[in-house]
């Protein structure tokens, strides 16, 4: 598992981009956090960066067999690994 410290964060990645959750900064101890949880962005989680919007945010990601949109702000918060081929 990659360093938490030089993780990327999702909204760095570009599109077709296989990535895994590693975690979400700030954990289930606030709102925002504890949402994306919910949302099923737990650690070790497979996401594709589908597309992004004309002006780019929001984006559209694909995991657990559904597609989601999410801000940039929000993205900033899961870090993730790449997965490679």
């Amino acid at each position: 598992m990659a360093q938490l410290k030089e993780a990327p964060t999702l909204d760095c990645l570009p599109i077709g981009s296989a990535t895994r959750v590693l975690t979400i900064e700030g954990g289930t101890t606030d709102p925002v956090g504890s949402r994306l949880t919910d949302l099923g962005f737990i650690a070790g989680t497979p996401i594709k960066v589908v597309r992004r919007a004309p002006l780019g945010d929001p984006t559209v990601l694909e995991l657990r067999g559904y597609q989601m949109c999410l801000r940039r702000a929000e993205m900033q918060r899961i870090l993730v690994e790449q997965v490679r081929d």
